[in-house]
């Protein structure tokens, strides 16, 4: 997605007339932990889908316990056969496809049933703000999801009809 006329994915601070609806509950400021209760970290934005106007994505600032639990993601191999490490300095969010977000009206918490902290941690981060791709969002799904083929899937109602965007 390099140019905007291609661009699908928003954050919601991004879009002059788009707000939460009346029936959402908006959940930037809360906080997110994993399915064993750990702190993950904090929402900091929605990302939407202007093409089927929903919100796809939590985006998430990480707690410092994400990233000083050392992992480094993988992608595949470089020439000389040594691992290409995705997280840099300064990589401190990573996303959440919403339907593996529930939250917590009481307590304004957002919670996972089914991502633990290790997965959190070995999740491939990215800076504030860049745009997702893609290629990022296939690497975070298959992240969370090691059992799905989610290359299969080339546009987006196909992708965002699978559970894991269901809310």
């Amino acid at each position: 997605m390099s140019n905007d006329t291609e661009k699908k994915i928003y954050y919601l601070d991004e879009l002059n007339n788009y707000k939460v609806s009346n029936s959402d509950k908006d959940a930037r400021g809360w906080d997110v932990k994993d399915k064993d209760g750990r702190v993950v970290g904090k929402v900091e934005n929605l990302i939407v889908n202007k093409e089927t106007e929903r919100t796809v994505y939590l985006d998430v600032e990480v707690d410092d316990s994400i990233i000083e639990a050392g992992y480094k993601p993988y992608r595949g191999r470089a020439n000389d056969g040594t691992h290409v490490v995705l997280n840099e300095d300064g990589d401190n969010h990573l996303i959440i496809p919403i339907g593996l977000a529930h939250l917590n009206l009481e307590s304004e918490i957002v919670f996972t049933e089914s991502v633990d902290h290790e997965t959190f941690a070995k999740t491939k981060r990215k800076k504030k703000n860049l745009p997702i791709t893609r290629d990022y969002e296939l690497l975070i799904l298959e992240t969370y999801n090691q059992d799905a083929d989610y290359n299969r899937y080339k546009n987006d109602e196909a992708l965002y009809n699978r559970k894991e965007f269901d809310y």
